[in-house]
């Protein structure tokens, strides 16, 4: 047996080379426009700049004889059992001319503490560059340096 291929000649159609060009360049301009999601990857936003900042732990308990020591700068009461479930971070003054109290931010490069925070303390005048993240009080301390920090 053999195979044999029969060419067919199609008529020259010219409309239907038109509608053809104009569903590809729409096809392209609307996938060259939406943005492609890479997983879990965070991009910032172009209006925010990236702030590399040293972390730093803290915890409730650490207060016991300030009689103010559960107590946020913002005026919030922390749970002694779990505070780490607010997700708080206390700032720098300096950073917090940036990141404004009630504000989320996103902590990246550190580790399992990484995510969406939102700021709700502040820190001693000394610091500058610096965030602590309040953690439980069986938790273990830490120090991390050149953590990237975006506003969320």
């Amino acid at each position: 047996m053999f195979i044999t291929e029969t060419w067919v000649r199609v008529p020259y159609a010219p409309q239907k080379i038109k509608v053809m060009k104009w569903i590809s360049i729409i096809l392209i301009s609307v996938l060259a426009s939406s943005p492609i999601k890479a997983g879990k990857k965070f991009v910032p936003h172009k209006k925010s700049s990236v702030e590399f900042v040293t972390v730093t732990t803290y915890k409730v308990n650490e207060f016991k004889n300030d009689p103010n020591g559960d107590v946020t700068a913002t005026g919030m009461r922390l749970t002694e059992n779990n505070p780490k479930k607010h997700r708080i971070i206390a700032v720098s003054r300096d950073l917090n001319k940036k990141f404004k109290f009630g504000q989320k931010v996103r902590i990246m490069g550190a580790g399992k503490y990484s995510g969406i925070y939102v700021v709700k303390d502040l820190m001693n005048k000394r610091w500058r560059k610096r965030i602590d993240i309040l953690i439980n009080p069986e938790d273990k301390q830490f120090k991390l340096y050149r953590i990237k920090m975006y506003k969320a």
